[in-house]
């Protein structure tokens, strides 16, 4: 899974991207300040198991801070888009190319209305945060048009005149975009009953198609950003009164306790609605007072930065993945050398046993003969799909 972080220069972007991954990505109010891809990971937390089954466990892949289990995913930042990009304005094209690897999107805006539509900064409330929402969705459509527009003869000779399955001739144009087969499917069969054979399709046919592929593939949420300007409350209610998926978010504010939180000068988990000042003495006036602002716009006004819930929204609410934890010995809950609960994977809700072999070693998949359920010892076949927090032990023909 990869969640692409997008949006407008000078919205935050580089800003939440630091503080989900706490990497040193540039942050500058100027467009392009991020002028390559970046490449993090961040972590959704959840409750896990070893309170349950009252074990001290030592993650591998994952790490847990008193029965919270922080599970990594893979998370990409991306230049400032401008208007036009699709065209190639800006940095263009090249961005939306790295935006199409992802699964999901978070789409930052500046929920306070204080840059423009080029990201240059303005008086809050100056620009309207519903405009960009359909600024970038308009740069997606058209993007994605244009590349089949470009391969559009070439579609519909295979379609008619070489009588090739439509579905398949479309996804071989899609599926470098990751549309997979059922979205693409269902877009095609949206259009067909509507608009008839692609050959008949009209421009304004073409766009609904794009815009089904996007609203079923490429979700997007919405990050508003700025939540400590006076002017992102009234901004953030209307968004959501037009149906949008929005989280008020401070990616400063987060990025900031992380910070701190690292240094033990504050006691802060990512997630929790509220933090402990530890070393007072370790900050000057400047940096007490943001943290009394942090507490008092942020905390007391949203219950807390927000950031861990918007991650934890996208996996689990809008990918629909579920955490399940496998382990070599059912009895101990190890792995072969002995690390307790040493892994949590998340992966898609219909996962079988057998898939899940899979994603751990070829090998395990191919020699796997069936799985048991920790918890009640019971041989679970190969078909069985998973629920969320199972504890599972493979047993394959391997030594």
């Amino acid at each position: 899974m990869l969640i692409g972080i997008v949006g407008k220069p000078n919205c935050g972007k580089s800003t939440l991207f630091n503080a989900l991954t706490m990497a040193d990505v540039p942050v500058a109010n100027y467009p392009f300040t991020t002028i390559d891809a970046h490449i993090g990971v961040g972590y959704v937390r959840v409750p896990c198991v070893c309170r349950e089954f009252e074990m001290k466990d030592n993650p591998k892949n994952s790490y847990c801070i008193d029965g919270n289990r922080f599970i990594p995913v893979n998370i990409v930042d991306t230049a400032g888009l401008v208007p036009d990009a699709w065209k190639g304005r800006g940095l263009g094209n090249q961005f939306l190319d790295k935006i199409s690897k992802a699964d999901v999107l978070i789409h930052v805006v500046d929920a306070s209305g204080g840059t423009d539509k080029e990201g240059k900064p303005v008086e809050p409330g100056t620009n309207d945060p519903l405009e960009d929402i359909v600024f970038l969705e308009r740069e997606l459509v058209y993007w994605v048009k244009g590349i089949l527009e470009r391969e559009w003869p070439k579609i519909i000779k295979s379609i008619e005149h070489q009588k090739k399955n439509p579905l398949e001739v479309f996804y071989s144009q899609l599926s470098g975009l990751k549309f997979d087969i059922d979205t693409v499917r269902k877009g095609l069969e949206y259009m067909l009953e509507r608009a008839g054979k692609p050959s008949k399709w009209l421009d304004h046919e073409k766009l609904d198609f794009v815009k089904r592929l996007l609203i079923e593939g490429k979700p997007i949420v919405i990050a508003a950003n700025k939540i400590d300007i006076h002017t992102a409350q009234d901004n953030i209610k209307r968004m959501s009164d037009k149906g949008y998926d929005v989280w008020p978010i401070s990616a400063l504010s987060e990025y900031v306790l992380k910070k701190l939180s690292s240094k033990n000068i504050i006691r802060y988990m990512p997630g929790d609605s509220s933090f402990e000042l530890v070393k007072e003495d370790a900050l000057d006036e400047r940096q007490k007072r943001a943290l009394d602002k942090i507490r008092k716009l942020i905390f007391e006004r949203y219950g807390g930065t927000n950031i861990q819930n918007l991650i934890n929204h996208v996996v689990f609410d809008i990918m629909n993945f579920i955490v399940v934890y496998p382990v070599r010995n059912p009895s101990k809950l190890s792995d072969a050398d002995g690390n307790i609960l040493p892994d949590a994977y998340l992966v898609p809700n219909g996962t079988t046993v057998r898939d899940l072999a899979y994603m751990i070693h070829s090998d395990v998949g191919e020699h796997l003969l069936h799985g048991i359920d920790v918890r009640t010892g019971n041989r679970l076949k190969t078909d069985y799909i998973l629920k969320n927090n199972d504890v599972i032990s493979l047993v394959t023909t391997l030594k």
